[in-house]
């Protein structure tokens, strides 16, 4: 789960186009060096330390134990896409199914082995799944993967080539809207100013201009027809409310902007 706007002091943001190939090194370095403490920071929300962890689709805390929007998951064979700390793919060896949790990230994959149950772990790139045809019966990823690439129809496309027919794919990313207005907690959050159509990344850069963290704009319509695209249907369109016992501030997420904007777009697919 991204962590866009938190207090950590950005080195050069800009919106700037960035390639395939240097978002993917830039969230891979990005997330090795952040692992630890982001673990410390937010390990428990995502549920680190809970009986049989947790699979949290957003800021807003709701959980898939509350949404049911993978199904039944006991004896299904589950891919974890952008898994970070794999507190998901945890969940749902708890619950009888059959996770891999893969990750570009190995420093946030090695964090799930300080956490019962063990699960098999997978360093790749979420376009460039290095498993055959139609191996999962179910696919997720929680704010993982789908915000840090350039190319968000590659992503569809590979899950959709290793779901078996009938497998529902469910991703959750910030809401589109969002990017309207700036990242902020606080009553700044809360007036557009900037374009909602403007799709150029959010990137930091070091002193010498290398992209040192990425983050991907895409429009309700752009998601769909990269869902589409890859031969994925939208069954839902979950749009979270902020829950009234949620009062955690995590960068740009706060009960004050969560009971007016939404925060989090979680989308439901099949394979057709």
């Amino acid at each position: 789960m991204s962590d866009q706007g938190s207090n950590r002091p950005p080195s050069s943001p800009m919106r700037s186009d960035l390639g395939k190939r240097d978002s993917v090194r830039a969230s891979r370095a990005w997330w090795d060096a952040e692992a630890a403490d982001y673990a410390a920071e937010h390990g428990r929300f995502l549920g680190d330390g809970r009986d049989g962890s947790a699979l949290v689709w957003g800021p807003e805390g709701w959980t898939e134990e509350q949404l049911g929007l993978l199904g039944e998951v006991s004896g299904r064979d589950v891919l974890e896409v952008g898994a970070g700390g794999a507190q998901g793919s945890r969940w749902l060896a708890a619950q009888g199914a059959r996770p891999v949790a893969l990750d570009v990230s190995l420093a946030m994959l090695a964090h799930s082995r300080a956490f019962p149950p063990a699960v098999p772990l997978v360093q790749a790139d979420a376009g460039a799944l290095p498993f055959r045809d139609a191996t999962f019966d179910l696919a997720c990823s929680a704010y993982g993967a789908v915000p840090f690439v350039a190319d968000a129809g590659a992503v569809m496309a590979e899950v959709a080539r290793v779901l078996r027919p009938g497998g529902r794919w469910v991703f959750s990313v910030t809401h589109p809207v969002r990017w309207a207005f700036p990242d902020a907690p606080g009553p700044e959050g809360l007036v557009a100013d900037r374009s909602y159509f403007d799709r150029t990344p959010y990137v930091e850069r070091d002193s010498e201009g290398a992209a040192t963290y990425v983050e991907h704009h895409r429009t309700l319509g752009d998601t769909v027809r990269a869902v589409v695209g890859a031969g994925l249907r939208v069954v839902d369109l979950v749009e979270p409310e902020w829950p009234p016992g949620n009062a955690d501030v995590w960068g740009g997420w706060s009960p004050e902007r969560g009971r007016i904007l939404p925060g989090t777009a979680i989308w439901v697919c099949e394979r057709t």
